[in-house]
């Protein structure tokens, strides 16, 4: 992470990032819950533009119905105008929940048309269900990102490290993300590092939201990625749900299949006196009785405000030495 962090300001001076395209061109749409904090709405906005990028808000990005930003029938069609805008990004408003129910009414063939042409589809959260469908219908890949109002919309300054990749995807400058894991104590059983060095060599990045990617199970929406880096995250989830979902794609055999599982940031949940000492580092000790492949920890992405951008579908290659890991994609998306 903190390599990360300092390498991107010196590219930042504009002279020499890709600028000469003019300003980017993000279009705006809500495929999932409705836009509740109109406020954050309307800062992310004025933040992108401050950016001096060009931003097209869909003409129902503010609709309602009941808990989501429109019927079904709304949101397919928001999903399809942004596909047709000719948009540089398309950004959703928010996650939320609302994907999965429209996912058979998606047109992939177009949505990949639009990214072979140059657009990039970025999102979190419920987002997912949109990726994974898209990978596994048309091999396309889109970005695990930001969103509009939790992440551009906030009161104060959005965090620098997301602008700083959010930037790199806008200019052709990302080329991998760095982080550093928890420090975690030596298998007490055999004394070696929790985590051993790894390398891995074209390896297809994909993942997500847990709950979301657990419930595409058994579905045709779920990608059948083998050798794959699986990266994962999740919000208001105990960790006993958390090993629950980490059950089931262990069961349905998506685990085994993977070269590495990375472990994003797992937040806002509330352990219970009954526990007795049973936390999420419990999960992941387990975890890693039940795979071969190693569990790596503490990928800056997940419902928090310091996200990297990450490219689902994409080759990659990742390396581990010591606490340091490194995803790096450089020009194979």
């Amino acid at each position: 992470m903190h390599d990360h962090a300092h390498d991107h300001h010196h590219d930042h001076d504009h002279s020499e990032c890709s600028h000469d395209h003019g300003p980017q061109h993000i279009y705006i749409y809500s495929p999932s819950s409705a836009v509740r904090d109109k406020a954050a709405f309307k800062r992310g906005i004025a933040r992108l533009k401050a950016l001096g990028h060009e931003v097209e808000v869909d003409v129902d990005a503010l609709a309602t119905h009941t808990r989501f930003a429109g019927d079904d029938d709304t949101r397919l069609a928001a999903i399809h105008r942004a596909a047709a805008s000719g948009a540089d990004v398309a950004l959703i408003s928010r996650g939320g929940y609302g994907l999965s129910r429209i996912l058979p009414g998606i047109r992939y063939k177009a949505v990949a048309k639009a990214i072979a042409g140059g657009m990039r589809f970025v999102g979190v959260s419920d987002f997912t269900a949109f990726q994974m469908a898209l990978l596994a219908k048309t091999g396309a890949t889109s970005w695990a990102g930001p969103s509009l109002g939790a992440d551009f919309g906030v009161a104060g300054e959005p965090d620098d490290i997301m602008e700083a990749c959010f930037d790199d995807l806008l200019t052709g400058h990302g080329e991998g993300t760095g982080w550093r894991m928890n420090n975690e104590k030596p298998n007490a059983i055999t004394g070696k590092p929790a985590v051993p060095n790894v390398y891995v060599k074209s390896a297809t990045l994909w993942g997500g939201n847990l709950a979301v990617l657990a419930s595409l199970v058994g579905t045709p929406y779920l990608p059948a990625i083998k050798g794959g880096v699986l990266f994962i995250e999740d919000v208001h989830e105990h960790p006993y749900r958390i090993e629950r979902m980490l059950t089931q794609l262990l069961h349905a055999g998506v685990l085994a299949q993977q070269k590495a599982v990375v472990l994003g940031q797992f937040t806002n949940f509330k352990l219970a006196p009954h526990d007795k000492g049973y936390k999420l580092q419990s999960v992941v000790d387990w975890l890693r009785t039940q795979i071969k492949a190693p569990v790596l920890t503490n990928l800056p992405f997940g419902h928090v405000e310091t996200k990297v951008l990450l490219p689902v579908g994409a080759t990659v290659s990742l390396s581990v030495e010591e606490r340091d890991a490194l995803i790096y994609w450089g020009h194979q998306s």
